[in-house]
């Protein structure tokens, strides 16, 4: 099978989830500005779930740009993908509107663990599927901003009980070190197209 649907369906998905996480965020009855500040935690909370969402659509991009076809366990991995992906504003919501509380904080980091994991796995059946001598092994390597931003988001969620700030920290470092495009992918498929041509 080709890759356009699944792209097509997850894109949209994605798209949707943004669309949810900002309705979230409801207008204030005032018409001051000090009627915005107990916005601010709800508004943080956003700004980091979708920069954390768009790293996840770019990175997925990329991901399907190098595979060639897909079949039913990557349809099934990208689906698990996404349903993690979705939960994401809903914690973002309960996060912000708890003004980062243990709990919230550590559910929160629940399920960028989970979305971390699922995205690993996602990974794992198209290197399965295209083979360990693929562009897309090769592009991929050990994955090592995969497994660290795992064992970080582990961390986070259980520091949340002892500093929240701490693991919200962590939360925003694993954002920043993805924020950059992770170009691996780019250079092998531009290589090969110039080794091709």
């Amino acid at each position: 099978m080709k890759t356009d649907r699944l792209e097509a369906f997850s894109d949209g998905v994605i798209a949707i989830i943004i669309t949810i996480m900002v309705l979230e965020m409801k207008a204030p009855h005032g018409a001051e500005l000090d009627a915005l500040r107990p916005l601010i935690p709800i508004f943080i909370s956003y700004v980091l779930s979708f920069a954390y969402i768009g790293i996840y659509w770019n990175n997925h991009h990329h991901l399907f740009q190098a595979a060639e076809k897909v079949n039913g366990p990557i349809l099934w991995a990208n689906l698990h993908l996404l349903f993690w992906l979705s939960l994401t504003p809903f914690v973002t919501a309960w996060m912000g509107e708890n003004h980062f509380a243990a709990w919230p904080v550590a559910l929160y980091g629940v399920v960028l663990l989970m979305c971390g994991v699922a995205y690993y796995i996602l990974v794992l059946k198209l290197i399965q599927q295209h083979g360990e001598d693929s562009q897309l092994a090769t592009a991929i390597g050990n994955d090592f901003k995969g497994k660290i931003s795992i064992v970080v988001y582990l961390a986070a969620v259980l520091l949340a009980f002892i500093s929240r700030w701490v693991a919200l920290s962590l939360y925003v470092a694993v954002a920043i070190m993805w924020f950059v495009p992770d170009r691996r992918i780019e250079d092998t498929l531009i290589e090969s197209t110039l080794t091709d041509g």
